[in-house]
């Protein structure tokens, strides 16, 4: 009885959002494990990831089931369970390159898979769409799957399609991926726009009115401020991470922080090694090219297989890294971000994006299930419980909030 009335409160708190504010500890933890005040603050908070690209190996990979443990990749449903992650944002996803009706038939392909897998799996996947659907599965020992649209070009310029989006699940849109579309400029190709174009901004604008986020990761530094100034509700960046300690321009600068915070958004730290380390990025560049030109020679490599492209890049990159012919980056880079993207932007502005089965992992975070490691490194760096919770999860789920608050009610 007592068990289970502890499993009661935790489902009551889970459901209400209510913070806890302490946690105690009652011993050591194993070794290469979080001690037990991380375990039960990881345990109670609602932790959710912004940006997984997992969707590629639904769609490409016929041996992948979600539901079983794998080897290789870093997302499946025992994994998630194990790094005790609560809701993530699956990917979808085509090269922008990609444009038309066949990239439309692909990002359609996708939301299809994620709705698929959560039919397929209802004992652990529950589809959501809003930050109360996250704390309902929390609150079920589920996880909630939820879609964001990494790339503009996906809608084919056309606000009726993206207004089509918006009813199948999708919750944010990032404007641009690694190219230019005909309507933002990409902080990774030229500029051609000068930032937004007209239609741009009037799509995010329809993004404020269907109650989805507008994802400014991937954008110009020219079409992040464009979009802060037409956007009526908080945006986010689903993944990227600090310029100031990885000269990328996928990457967000100080001043960019700053905006972001004063327009209520968040920021979800990207794991990715190039987007981590400088001493990585630069030697990997020198190695291999940008990550434009990696991204597209491992999609060749494999026949147009993503999923098996990003696997392969990084079992490259990791067996570079043991040769030391590329620097070793740690997990703990992300800690590093996340810290500086605090101390700039404020607590309430920082969150997780991964990228998980769509970029190079940094050692020691080989996938989901090492999660509770950054609950552990935030409270030895002296954060409250309060503040990892927000971290975790807790500033992402306010921003939905907050956009869905937004949305016009006519």
């Amino acid at each position: 009885m007592a068990a289970m009335r502890t499993h009661l409160v935790r489902i009551l708190l889970v459901a209400s959002g209510l913070v806890v504010s302490s946690l105690a500890s009652t011993g050591p933890a194993p070794a290469g494990q979080p001690p037990d005040r991380a375990k039960q603050l990881h345990e109670h908070a609602i932790v959710i990831d912004s940006h997984g690209d997992t969707t590629q190996r639904l769609i490409f990979d016929n041996a992948f089931d979600i539901a079983a443990r794998h080897g290789n990749g870093h997302i499946d449903i025992p994994r998630m369970k194990e790094g005790g992650l609560d809701a993530l944002f699956f990917s979808i996803w085509v090269p922008g390159d990609v444009r038309g009706l066949p990239a439309v038939k692909r990002a359609m392909d996708q939301i299809d898979a994620v709705r698929e897998a959560v039919r397929l799996h209802p004992d652990d996947l529950l589809f959501a769409t809003t930050a109360a659907d996250i704390r309902r599965a929390a609150a079920e020992h589920k996880i909630g799957a939820l879609m964001g649209m990494e790339g503009g070009h996906m809608i084919d310029d056309n606000l009726r399609l993206l207004r089509n989006y918006a009813a199948l699940g999708v919750r944010y849109l990032t404007l641009t991926h690694f190219k230019n579309n005909n309507w933002a400029d990409s902080s990774t190709d030229k500029p051609v726009h000068n930032g937004l174009t007209p239609f741009g901004r009037s799509v995010v604008r329809e993004l404020n009115r269907l109650g989805m986020m507008v994802d400014i990761s991937h954008v110009a530094d020219k079409t992040f401020y464009d979009a802060l100034a037409v956007t009526t509700a908080p945006v986010i960046a689903s993944h990227s991470s600090c310029r100031a300690i990885a000269n990328h321009p996928r990457n967000m600068t100080d001043d960019m922080l700053r905006a972001l915070a004063k327009n209520g958004g968040v920021v979800m730290i990207n794991y990715f090694t190039a987007f981590l380390s400088e001493e990585f990025r630069v030697a990997s560049e020198k190695r291999s090219g940008n990550v434009v030109a990696t991204v597209a020679a491992m999609s060749k490599k494999c026949g147009g297989n993503e999923a098996c492209g990003t696997m392969e890049s990084e079992r490259l990159d990791h067996e570079a890294m043991a040769k030391g012919e590329l620097p070793a980056v740690s997990w703990e880079k992300i800690i590093d971000h996340i810290d500086h993207a605090v101390k700039v932007a404020g607590i309430e502005h920082v969150g997780l994006g991964s990228d998980f089965d769509g970029a190079t992992m940094p050692i020691g975070m080989e996938d989901a299930s090492k999660l509770p490691k950054i609950t552990d490194a935030l409270l030895k760096k002296g954060y409250s419980d309060a503040d990892v919770q927000k971290i975790l999860g807790g500033n992402i789920l306010r921003v939905m909030e907050r956009v869905e608050a937004a949305r016009p009610r006519t």
